[in-house]
């Protein structure tokens, strides 16, 4: 079994990860509201350069592989599209920022680029969705939002690969497919299972949570005639329109928050509960397959598996009273009356000691990914091989190893 790629990039939580277009950069928010980009070097990510524009909190990267240009929300309201240009006082390359007209009075929650690059859509907490395109008379970005019927915050989008139709989830616990179409930027849209007259802002299918969770995430299967959303209920809901027919999974675990497609029958989601989750199923039904993370891996001090280093990249303060605090700071654990600071029972038997808070393709096509990359609040990068998959080790199969003396 293929053992995961685990990078510690920081002491802090990563809010949001993206990737240029040949893997060699990662762009990350580290819980502040500066983008860090890193650089790898041999079996290591290096910091190179620092993105500030931002005031508040950046909530959501992405990176658009063809065009190069990276787009930043915040919670500061604002959203900036970065572009490599030559400086003409020093002839060194550097990011320049471009505003975006974003028309919204609250935070902005989540950005992503369309499939073609020529637009993307920002979430954010004034009930709406900015649908922006580029705007070459000013020389700017500007928007026309989504409002109806959208009651509460957005919290996630994704874009149908025919760069016309978007997903979103919300805090109103409803999972909404919505046309973005855009007269002088897209071109007529096929007909689809979701439909075939697609003014802007007509809603193509509105799906509630099962239990009346909020919609953490969505997403369109790689042809684009499935949509996935999981909400804070612990469910994952599968939608094929064209039945119709919904697929529910409810699973024991906590909520699950982010998800991307593998395949056409295939999702790796992951969430609070430190874990990627692989699903899989057709038109017939539905399942939970196993994890990408084997729980019975040995580990090593610290939390990590053998051979991917200690615990800490602190270097002199990986010890384990070091760890002891860091793990009442970070996790609110420590140790228990008795119990030694190293003996490593506050660790999780997972590589992620914490909520994971993004998933996205690595390696592969579009209905073919081999790898996918996660990042959390441990300040952990992972990159898992999607065909290792374990099965999932329930509380009956746990309690069957123990013995009564």
């Amino acid at each position: 079994m293929s053992q995961p790629e685990v990078y510690s990039l920081a002491q802090t939580p990563i809010t949001s990860h993206a990737f240029n277009g040949d893997r060699s950069q990662v762009a990350v928010s580290l819980s502040s509201k500066d983008v860090q980009i890193f650089e790898r070097q041999g079996h290591d990510w290096q910091p190179t350069e620092t993105l500030s524009e931002h005031d508040k909190i950046i909530t959501s990267i992405d990176w658009a592989p063809n065009t190069n240009r990276i787009v930043t929300s915040s919670q500061d309201r604002n959203a900036y599209v970065w572009q490599q240009t030559v400086d003409p006082q020093t002839g060194s390359t550097i990011w320049k920022p471009t505003l975006v007209l974003l028309r919204i009075n609250r935070a902005a929650t989540y950005v992503k680029w369309s499939p073609n690059e020529d637009k993307f859509a920002v979430a954010s907490g004034a009930r709406a969705i900015a649908i922006c395109s580029f705007d070459p008379e000013g020389d700017w970005w500007v928007s026309r939002l989504l409002k109806k019927p959208i009651r509460s915050t957005v919290l996630s989008v994704d874009w149908h690969p025919n760069n016309v139709l978007l997903a979103a989830g919300s805090a109103d616990m409803k999972a909404r497919v919505f046309s973005a179409y855009i007269k002088d930027v897209d071109k007529r849209p096929a007909a689809s299972v979701w439909g075939e007259k697609l003014p802007f802002n007509t809603i193509c299918g509105e799906y509630s949570s099962p239990s009346g969770g909020w919609v953490h995430t969505v997403g369109f299967s790689p042809s684009g005639d499935i949509l996935a959303f999981a909400s804070h209920d612990s469910t994952i809901n599968i939608v094929y329109p064209g039945g119709p027919a919904i697929y529910t999974i409810k699973s024991n675990t906590l909520p699950l928050v982010t998800l991307t497609w593998t395949t056409e029958e295939t999702i790796v989601a992951a969430g609070h509960d430190c874990q990627p989750y692989v699903f899989s199923g057709n038109e017939s039904g539905w399942q939970l397959a196993g994890t990408l993370d084997d729980t019975n891996a040995a580990k090593s001090s610290g939390g990590n598996r053998a051979g991917y280093g200690g615990a800490s990249p602190v270097g002199r303060l990986n010890s384990a009273a070091f760890n002891t605090f860091r793990n009442a700071d970070s996790r609110g654990m420590g140790s228990s009356p008795g119990q030694s600071a190293g003996s490593g029972e506050s660790e999780l038997f997972t590589v992620h000691q914490n909520t994971i808070t993004s998933v996205r393709p690595y390696d592969g096509a579009p209905g073919a990914v081999s790898r996918v990359s996660t990042s959390g609040v441990d300040g952990k990068l992972v990159v898992w091989d999607v065909n290792s998959v374990s099965p999932v080790q329930t509380l009956t199969a746990k309690m069957g190893g123990l013995h009564l003396k």
